[in-house]
Parts: C-alpha cells; sequence; structure tokens
C-alpha cells in the first residue's frame, strides 16, 4: 500500500487554513453555492475530473488511477446549521445566525486534502477515487438520495465516510459492523382546543394542558412498550403555547424525534404516538393535526468493510486506539450509499479536553481538535487504498 502519511502530513497547515475559511463562511442546506464553487475550483487546480450541481449542490470529483483496480467512492458533507457561532476565536463564523456546528467545514477540508495528495500519486493508484462532496446533511430530504439519483454512485463499488466526532478524544477511531446509527424521524402536533379567560378555565378547552398530557404520556412508549433492550428514543424538543398569562391558550403546538434501529419498532413507535395523541386529545375534547415524517434510514455498515476498519486502523493508530463505535442515536443520510454500495461509516475522535475542545456537535461553541483531521484523512485513504490492494 502507499505510504501517503507523509504526503498528508505536508499539507496539514493547509486543510487547517480550508477548513478555517470554510468555518467563516458557512453556508445552509441547500444553499452550499460557495462552498461548491470553493470545492470545484480546488478539485480543477489538480487536475481532477468535476462535475458540479450533482443532486443539487453536490460536486463529484473523479481521479484515474493507472491500473484498472476498482473504484473507491469518499464522502464528505458541506452543509452548516442555523445557529449563531459564540466561539472567542480568529476563525468565528461571518455569517449571522449560521454556522458550522457539527464539523463538515473540517470533512470538506480533509477530504481535499486526500485529493490533492492522492492526485499527486495517480499513477500508483490501482483503481479510481471518487469524492463526494454532499450537501444538505443536516436536513430532511438530505442530499444523499437525490446525488445517487443524479448517478454520483455509477461505476463505484465501495463507498467510505467519517465523522470528526468530539464526544470520542482525539487520537482514537471508532466503528462496527451492522447498525451504527439511529433512523431520525420527526414529528410536529398542532393542539386545538377552545381558549377564553384564565379564571374560567370551565369554559375552555386547555390546549396546554392537553399538550403537557401529550408529553407524559408519549414517554410512556419507552419506558412501559418497548423492549429496554431495544434502543429508542422518544424527544419532545419544542413547546409553544399562549400568548398571556390570563389567557386559556386556544391551540399549541409540540415537535420531537424518534430514533430507533429497528425497522419494525421503527413503525411500531409511528403508531403509538398517533394513538397516543388521538385517544389524549379525544379524552379531553380537543381536536389535532399531526405531521409525521420519517428521515433518514439507520447506518448498518457492511461487515466486510467493517472488518476493513479494523484492520487499517490498527495498522494506522494501533489496537487500543481502534475500538467498537457504541450505537449512537444521532442519523446520517450515509445510509442512503450504504443502501447501494457496501461500505463503512466510521468515527474519528475529535474532542480535547485539556484544549477544551468538549462542546457538543450542534452546540454554539462547538469546535474541534484539528490534529483530528489528518487521522481522518488518514484512516479514509487507508480504507481506499486496502480496498485497491
Amino acid at each position: 500500500m502507499i505510504d501517503f502519511q507523509a504526503d498528508l502530513q505536508a499539507i496539514y497547515e493547509e486543510m487547517v487554513g480550508w477548513r478555517r475559511y470554510l468555518h467563516q463562511n458557512p453556508e445552509l442546506s441547500f444553499h452550499e453555492y460557495k462552498t461548491a464553487d470553493f470545492v470545484a475550483t480546488h478539485l480543477r487546480s489538480w487536475n481532477i475530473e468535476v462535475r458540479q450541481g450533482v443532486g443539487g449542490n453536490g460536486v463529484v470529483g473523479l481521479l484515474r488511477g493507472s491500473g484498472d483496480g476498482p473504484t473507491v467512492a469518499l464522502r464528505a458533507d458541506m452543509d452548516a446549521l442555523p445557529i449563531q457561532d459564540e466561539k472567542d476565536c480568529s476563525y468565528t463564523s461571518l455569517t449571522k445566525g449560521v454556522m458550522h456546528a457539527c464539523g463538515h467545514d473540517a470533512h470538506t477540508s480533509t477530504l481535499l486534502g486526500i485529493a490533492k495528495v492522492a492526485s499527486k500519486r495517480r499513477a500508483e493508484l490501482k483503481g479510481n477515487l471518487v469524492f463526494l462532496f454532499q450537501h444538505a446533511e443536516e436536513i430532511t430530504p438530505g442530499g444523499a438520495d437525490s446525488m445517487i439519483q443524479d448517478g454520483a454512485l455509477e461505476g463505484v463499488d465501495a463507498v467510505f465516510g467519517v465523522h470528526l466526532w468530539t464526544p470520542f478524544p482525539v487520537g482514537n477511531v471508532y466503528s462496527k459492523a451492522g447498525p451504527l446509527m439511529a433512523a431520525p424521524d420527526e414529528f410536529t402536533i398542532q393542539i386545538q382546543g377552545k381558549g377564553g379567560h384564565g379564571g374560567l378555565p370551565h369554559q375552555t378547552i386547555d390546549s396546554i394542558y392537553v399538550a403537557s398530557q401529550l408529553v407524559v404520556n408519549l414517554q410512556s412508549i419507552v419506558s412501559r412498550q418497548v423492549d429496554p433492550i431495544e434502543p429508542c428514543v422518544v424527544s419532545i424538543g419544542s413547546f409553544h403555547g399562549g400568548t398571556s398569562f390570563n389567557v386559556i391558550a386556544e391551540t399549541s403546538a409540540l415537535s420531537g424525534t424518534v430514533r430507533t434501529f429497528n425497522a419494525e419498532l421503527r413503525l411500531d413507535v409511528k403508531q403509538r404516538i398517533e394513538r397516543i395523541v388521538q385517544s389524549t386529545c379525544e379524552m379531553f375534547g380537543a381536536a389535532y393535526e399531526i405531521d409525521y415524517k420519517l428521515g433518514y434510514p439507520t447506518v448498518v455498515n457492511d461487515a466486510n468493510e467493517a472488518s476493513r476498519f479494523f484492520k487499517v486502523g490498527t495498522a494506522l493508530f494501533g489496537a487500543e486506539a481502534t475500538q467498537e463505535s457504541p450505537l449512537i442515536m444521532a442519523g446520517e443520510d450515509f445510509s442512503y450509499y450504504l443502501h447501494h454500495r457496501p461500505g463503512c461509516y466510521m468515527f474519528v475522535g475529535a474532542g480535547n479536553v485539556e484544549a477544551g475542545i468538549v462542546h457538543p456537535h450542534h452546540h454554539p461553541k462547538f469546535d474541534i481538535d484539528e490534529k483530528s483531521m489528518l487521522n481522518a484523512a488518514e484512516l479514509l485513504l487507508g480504507m481506499a487504498l486496502d480496498y485497491m490492494a
């Protein structure tokens, strides 16, 4: 296998520069226009075949090696989140209310680093590399499925991706065979009651009271209706109702998420939520509307490619640093790629307690230990080259 580590280390500072530029100039899902141009311009400068506008704002780069071996795709996501950056650093987001709070700026920069290094040594490649720069991972429907429908995986034999992950310490890498990340579904419930005077509740149907009962009742699904050894989450993320202290609210709204790994349980929980909403509202005479959206499928790693992860990770970082991942209740539309091609999704530790890099993903002060980008680049390229060997 090609010894590429020194080449990656040589461009590490350039990767950091790209990441910080992107961190200062984030773009929301389905609006990654400048980011896509940034990526495409760099790929073309290294004589990599580029296709823009793939499935939306996606960018696909093709690097042809010298041999007639397999074609391996590597994926990075490009979009940011609607969160105000509250970090005090030189590369704080310059766009009000938008920031890279999940590490996609670093994912993009990591894959650019791989592309640059590989382009200089294409004659040594025993196959081809496809670089998938995906738009809109953070919002349903995401960009993965639309890119696939637009031919992003044509000719591809295997696909790999990484997520820099601050809950894991920098220096360690994680993955596992089979289910890895949950299917993330979402729902919104609108409660229609009957408004009135706060001192005369008997003349009203209190939508806040009904919604409050729903919050409690919905929590019984996981605690009392799901097998305790089956991973499942039902969370209410928002509750809106009322305008004044002395007015019974006529309408209230709840929104939440469901996370599961089991496809049968996924649909069962959906039905239970709908039944509980109907029964609770009928009990108090309230009307309701429920909008339930099934999100991305579960991320399920191919067993053979997961074995490759442990082989490559151990060779690069050592057995102690290459660990089996716990189940992650977050969702990822990388799952769509794995529905079409064998592959593996992996986590690369990006947290550093000593450096104060401790904030979770989607937090206003989120940051990464940038050394994790070098680890991610080594892991991704190592997986691709081992597949080609």
